[in-house]
């Protein structure tokens, strides 16, 4: 029995070995399948990769012009602030030299004002001082002619030579004094 189905066996047609006609429809089919992944969908692929590309590379292009755009405004502003910096420091450099014009000029006036005030006193003491040498002249002639008066024993009305006695009386005081 087991003779009879190994020859039977190899008068069938061997299972892992395929048909010639199977072969050829295989490739057939292989072929319309390559064929229409080939013309319709590679395309689309291709197409959809192709875009995919330009748009990658247009926005690193849009944003290398963006990044170059923004560090020139950075410049920029860098520049205006160093500019403001500049002035800032020119405005209290020039702030300092007029306060410094305008404490000068303030301490001149206030000299200028302290020299007048003292020089207004001054003149106001030596008005006085005339004013009481002048008064104590008068009255000092007056007591001295009326002393003269009551020693001499006669009157020294006459104003023209009581004045000449106070005079020399007054210079003569002085001169001792000196």
């Amino acid at each position: 029995m087991i003779l009879t189905q190994v020859m039977a066996a190899e008068d069938a047609p061997n299972p892992l070995i395929p048909h010639v006609p199977e072969i050829i429809l295989g490739f057939i089919v292989v072929a319309i399948l390559y064929v229409g992944i080939a013309k319709f969908i590679v395309p689309n692929f291709e197409k959809a990769y192709a875009d995919r590309t330009a748009a990658i590379e247009g926005g690193i292009e849009n944003a290398e012009a963006k990044q170059a755009e923004a560090d020139a405004k950075l410049a920029q502003l860098e520049e205006q602030l160093s500019q403001a910096r500049h002035e800032a420091a020119r405005i209290r450099e020039e702030a300092r030299e007029q306060g410094a014009a305008i404490v000068a000029e303030m301490r001149q006036q206030a000299q200028a004002e302290s020299t007048r005030i003292v020089e207004h006193g001054k003149a106001q003491i030596e008005a006085e001082r005339q004013a009481a040498v002048t008064s104590l002249r008068s009255e000092v002639g007056s007591l001295a002619t009326g002393l003269a008066g009551r020693i001499v024993g006669e009157s020294l009305d006459d104003d023209e030579r009581s004045s000449r006695v106070v005079e020399r009386f007054l210079a003569d005081l002085e001169a001792g004094v000196h």
